[in-house]
């Protein structure tokens, strides 16, 4: 009984994990040498792709690159692009199903920025154009992140938006609708 329980709880694990993993795929150099990935998740039945470039520090200060009340990219080269095929709440905004742009504003609190503007150049911030901006939960990494990684943690209620670049972590739930 107890090893057929513990098969039990061992393949629910291994389910959930395969669930929300993370798949990354390397779609290009950019031009200053930063690759460009497309990362993908299924959360909640929900098929959701980022795409973008993943500059690195090189020894340059945060806040250099990430300057506090700022528009940022949030990546390198094109747009950073949020791509779903079900609607996603980020606290009070809703996300359609479909291909948006995602910028943020560091700063002492963090504002996540879903735009409309699918594809485009990430600079200069395509003004007028925002779906609109949640606040996000900013904290430290357990150790320095040398490569802008951006990810997604599967959760009970859906999932959470992670931005991780240097010491500096950012964060926003969102759930999954129909």
């Amino acid at each position: 009984m107890r090893k057929s329980m513990f098969t039990v709880f061992a393949l629910i694990a291994a389910a959930t994990l395969v669930v929300s993993a993370q798949k990354v795929t390397e779609m290009h150099p950019g031009k200053g040498g930063s690759p460009h990935v497309r990362a993908e998740w299924m959360i909640d039945g929900a098929a959701i792709a980022i795409e973008y470039g993943r500059p690195s520090l090189k020894g340059r200060e945060e806040s250099q690159l990430m300057p506090a009340g700022r528009v940022w990219r949030t990546g390198a080269d094109e747009q950073t692009t949020l791509i779903t095929n079900r609607t996603l709440r980020f606290g009070s905004l809703e996300v359609p199903a479909g291909t948006y742009g995602i910028h943020t504003l560091p700063g002492e609190t963090w504002e996540l920025i879903i735009s409309k503007r699918e594809k485009g150049w990430g600079i200069p911030y395509p003004e007028g154009q925002d779906l609109g901006r949640v606040p996000m939960t900013s904290g430290k990494t357990a150790a320095a992140v040398e490569q802008l990684t951006i990810s997604i943690d599967d959760t009970a209620t859906g999932g959470t938006l992670k931005i991780e670049w240097g010491t500096t972590s950012v964060s926003v739930p969102f759930t999954v609708g129909s």
